[in-house]
């Protein structure tokens, strides 16, 4: 042993808390938004507090596209029970186990309660990708060959395409045009920052009720997967219901955040044009804007000639 440790052989994985593409993606958009704050004392009287205004919420909107792409919390579902740990073994504990479905696969978790138990350490997490690149099936065979604990093993067993619960079709292909739809939705959102900066105010809202649209099929294309009913995951003596998540909910509202952003834009533009122009600080002042001659000066030798 060394420190405690074997060091030929492979150490237990940890159980992740974030992925690391979801990680990335917080970064990027947290830098956009510091580096706008630093130069947002440069900016003076109220339009400071519209430009604010603007920006933060671009980039949340903007933040959230992604980051749902990457998030396995769009079906969630937890239960505790009491459960056969392994496979040919009589040993029984106490755990958590969680059901998180995503676009690209479903991650399910098992902790112990407590965790140390039989003298192990209870708290896995592990990822089944079903992604077009991916075999979803083959994951689970890895799973089998590793020895995973026999909870995640029956949860990802209903999942794979042999299974009788016929769901694995179902989500790949509703993820899938989930995730497209949302990607568009992200390019509608970048065109509707670009016309707002030339700017084209009216087109940009009507950009954002497109971005919103798109963010509503998504969650469309996701709930199609209720047309086929999950099958019954009994645990013990407990039933493991999945609800949506916490991204399915973050989407919807940001659907209904464009959706109201673009209404307002185009009816201020038809309305009360001043007042758009105002917030996103474009009126020009008043006295350049319909500047009339103080003074008109006449050629006295023009006007004796009749001129």
């Amino acid at each position: 042993l060394f420190d405690g440790v074997y060091p030929f052989y492979p150490q237990q994985r940890k159980a992740a808390g974030f992925d690391i593409s979801t990680i990335i993606v917080i970064v990027v958009f947290l830098t956009l938004a510091c580096s706008f704050l630093l130069i947002i004392p440069g900016i003076r009287g109220r339009a400071r507090l519209y430009w604010t205004l603007r920006v933060l919420l671009s980039l949340f909107v903007g933040l959230v596209i992604v980051v749902v792409q990457f998030t396995g919390d769009w079906e969630t579902g937890w239960v505790q029970a009491n459960t056969s740990y392994k496979s040919f073994s009589h040993a029984v504990v106490s755990a958590d186990i969680g059901l998180h479905i995503g676009l690209s696969g479903v991650n399910i978790t098992l902790k112990g309660n407590p965790v140390n138990q039989i003298n192990e350490t209870i708290n896995y997490n592990e990822h089944f990708s079903w992604s077009f690149d991916a075999d979803y099936d083959h994951s689970y065979s890895q799973g089998l060959e590793k020895g995973l604990p026999s909870p995640i093993l029956y949860v990802a067993e209903k999942f794979t395409s042999q299974s009788p619960c016929a769901v694995h079709r179902q989500y790949r292909i509703s993820g899938h045009y989930a995730s497209a739809t949302l990607w568009v939705a992200f390019c509608t959102w970048i065109i509707s920052n670009i016309l707002f900066s030339m700017p084209a105010l009216v087109y940009g809202g009507y950009m954002l009720l497109i971005t919103g649209a798109f963010t509503i099929f998504s969650l469309l294309s996701f709930s199609t997967v209720r047309n086929s009913p999950m099958c019954p995951i009994h645990i013990g003596t407990a039933t493991l219901h999945v609800a949506y998540g916490g991204s399915f909910w973050l989407i919807l509202v940001i659907g209904l955040l464009c959706f109201v952003a673009g209404i307002t834009i185009v009816a201020l533009h038809h309305l009360n044009l001043d007042l758009l122009k105002t917030f996103f600080d474009l009126r020009e002042d008043k006295a350049e804007e319909y500047q009339e001659m103080a003074e008109v000066y006449v050629n006295p030798h023009f006007v004796n000639k009749g001129l």
